[in-house]
């Protein structure tokens, strides 16, 4: 389905959950505490999949919070896997317990996998996400090599702070396991969206093919307002049409919600 501004809508973002096992400095804010779990039920996310379809969406990416973290999330990507015309199933997550799902994920059908890793600095990792463990992640990743999964992609957030040298290091690491690098600026929600295209994501606002599911059912058109809409459950795909319908010609700022809470 096309916009106001024609630019044609085949991507969705769901986020499954809003619960994360790290703290991003840049995703979580300091004093945030997830309050509780308004996670939508596995069969809601598969009929806002199925309507979606219906009005072009062809893409659909899980993301959190972290999804790995929400229970039985293999059962949801066999789920949406069986929704036909989904031509792509994809996954956004830290790796910290791919060790463990990268076999079943390739057995639920997901086609592609996204990890988040700014640095191969252990130290730096640590700072970075406030508790994590670099080496978890890399048992990670060497796990979904050895399931095969033929389409990865490193999410690498360019920091004000982030070194030449790192960003060589990971353009290295990736092209020796056949991965590709996605390089993103950093960038605050709550500030006014910056044209500054060095890197690979976010995509310039005239290239923009997606909308977002909230873990708590609502709809945002744009990642860079406070724009939401709340599922009609009684018609789906007429809340669809009213998101896709209001996505701005250009993002602005987002403050009604923090990074954890959308899914990037």
């Amino acid at each position: 389905m096309l916009d106001r501004y024609e630019r044609d809508i085949t991507y969705l973002r769901i986020s499954v959950t809003n619960r994360c096992n790290l703290r991003c400095t840049y995703c979580v804010p300091e004093d945030y505490v997830n309050a509780g779990s308004d996670d939508m039920e596995f069969y809601e996310i598969v009929r806002v999949a199925e309507a979606a379809v219906s009005l072009g969406i062809r893409k659909i990416r899980l993301t959190g919070g972290e999804p790995l973290v929400r229970r039985g999330i293999t059962e949801l990507v066999s789920m949406l896997k069986s929704v036909r015309g989904i031509d792509h199933l994809a996954m956004t997550t830290n790796g910290l317990l791919l060790d463990r799902f990268a076999g079943p994920l390739k057995e639920a059908g997901l086609d592609s996998i996204n990890i988040s890793l700014d640095t191969l600095n252990a130290e730096r990792y640590r700072k970075l996400t406030r508790t994590g463990d670099l080496h978890r992640v890399l048992k990670g990743i060497r796990a979904i090599e050895k399931e095969g999964f033929s389409a990865v992609k490193i999410n690498m957030v360019v920091m004000d702070d982030t070194a030449d040298e790192e960003i060589e290091k990971m353009q290295d690491f990736c092209s020796g396991r056949g991965f590709t690098l996605q390089l993103i600026n950093h960038y605050e929600l709550s500030g006014e969206k910056r044209e500054n295209y060095r890197f690979d994501r976010p995509p310039k606002c005239e290239l923009c093919n997606r909308i977002r599911l909230t873990a708590d059912g609502y709809l945002k058109p744009c990642l860079h307002s406070n724009r939401e809409i709340p599922l009609n459950r009684n018609d789906l795909v007429a809340s669809l049409r009213k998101t896709i319908l209001s996505k701005p010609a250009r993002g602005r700022a987002c403050t009604n919600r923090s990074m954890i809470e959308i899914g990037g």
